[in-house]
């Protein structure tokens, strides 16, 4: 088991990382060649998955200077051979963070192609910009989608829209991803770190532990249903906070409801003395 992650004390240089009380930001920080995901970003992203593997909170995820990622750092791609194939170097990455046990939200802005759009792709959550071009080129390049596309993508938009990218090498603009729903909404670039933080605080309300259980059902294969669902919801009944928040809801209906018949009996009142 790795010791115990504390991510302000960590020195990262592909990412820039911002660690809050219920989330964790993370910019993919390379501007010099659009945020391209390299080696030391892949061990950097291991670190912050660690981290939120050892204290789940929410996940957002963005680039710097108007793009998200380009794609895989081509310089390093280029002299991959089989044995790094076989290693799944981007691949385990995506599949830790689309397994983190807390939500992981991406804020896409530009270029979001090849690896940068596979990362997008284990994501919870998409949101972008008006410049988002998202897609995957890799059969321009004699290689295929490996890093989770190739299977994850049509459970997204569809196996239609799905070849489309992967072997025609269509690349969607902002409004054609949230017509597939690829991305769930369109805002301006100085209101998209806005917007991530707004979903992040609308998760934040609800209950951690129901929230981490119910991302884990739903990712659960067909054949484990329905008797997974049943397991999930007998620890929750069991939870604290089923208790605390059914009361809590309990006790604001009934205090609306004693409002209501309150208003109702000053109305009676109101009325008998005006006949």
């Amino acid at each position: 088991m790795p010791g115990a992650v504390d991510l302000a004390a960590e020195k990262f240089h592909a990412l820039l990382v911002e660690e809050r009380s219920d989330r964790v930001v993370v910019l993919l920080n390379r501007p010099e060649v659009r945020n391209a995901i390299d080696q030391q970003m892949v061990d950097e992203l291991h670190t912050v998955c660690t981290a939120l593997e050892q204290n789940p909170k929410i996940l957002i995820i963005a680039g710097t200077d108007g793009v998200f990622a380009s794609g895989a750092d081509i310089a390093q791609l280029r002299e991959r051979r089989r044995d790094d194939a076989l290693q799944g170097i981007n691949s385990t990455i995506f599949v830790r963070i689309a397994k983190l046990p807390m939500p992981a939200i991406a804020a896409l802005d530009g270029y979001c192609l090849g690896g940068g759009a596979e990362l997008a792709y284990a994501a919870d959550f998409r949101i972008g910009t008006p410049a988002v071009r998202i897609g995957n080129p890799e059969t321009g390049l004699g290689i295929l989608a490996a890093a989770g596309a190739s299977w994850r993508l049509k459970e997204l938009v569809g196996e239609p829209v799905a070849k489309q990218i992967l072997l025609a090498g269509r690349v969607l603009g902002a409004e054609e991803a949230l017509a597939v729903n690829l991305i769930t909404g369109i805002h301006e670039p100085d209101g998209l770190l806005d917007a991530a933080h707004q979903l992040a605080d609308g998760i934040g309300r609800q209950d951690p532990l129901a929230v981490r259980i119910t991302k884990s059902v739903f990712h659960a294969p067909a054949e484990a249903h329905p008797l997974i669902d049943q397991l999930a919801q007998g620890i929750l009944f069991e939870s604290e906070a089923k208790f605390e928040r059914m009361q809590k809801f309990l006790d604001r209906n009934a205090a609306r409801k004693a409002g209501r018949e309150s208003g109702l009996e000053a109305g009676s009142e109101t009325g008998k003395k005006d006949q």
